[in-house]
């Protein structure tokens, strides 16, 4: 008996569209973190880009539980004295809602060339439009 591993050849990625229009901000990057990896493939490979390209549509629109808006804070620094910054969730939905997405997907992929790579193949979209149907159209053709 051999262990069966897909061939990069033979893995064809598919197209996903998430809408997330009254969907809770972690339910929903926990399931698209697993798209990416390719979790539910039969081809799935731990080592290997095998996961689909995920359409996230009304960014915008996401739900959260509790009082995170006014409580849950995004924090970086810069490496100097006094580059500390944080920024409130609510704020930060107001100005770039994508960026809160991916931020929370980014943290459930591997961290290393691997994540990066299939934090490529996530697209968001604050408004309910997107430039990719002709992708999802030739995927529901074949």
């Amino acid at each position: 008996m051999k262990t069966y591993s897909p061939k990069a050849s033979e893995l064809r990625p598919g197209w996903r569209v998430v809408d997330a229009d009254g969907q809770v901000l972690g339910r929903m990057a926990s399931t698209i973190a697993q798209v990416l990896k390719g979790k539910m493939n039969p081809a799935y490979a731990h080592h290997m880009l095998t996961g689909d390209f995920v359409v996230v549509v009304n960014a915008s629109k996401l739900v959260f539980s509790g009082n995170k808006l006014q409580n849950k804070f995004y924090h970086r620094h810069s490496g100097y004295p006094g580059g500390y910054r944080k920024v409130q969730l609510a704020k930060a939905m107001d100005t770039n809602p994508v960026r809160v997405i991916e931020h929370a997907v980014k943290g459930m992929l591997p961290h290393n060339s691997l994540g990066r790579d299939m934090l490529r193949r996530l697209k968001v979209y604050a408004g309910p439009t997107h430039p990719h149907t002709s992708q999802i159209a030739a995927q529901e053709q074949s």
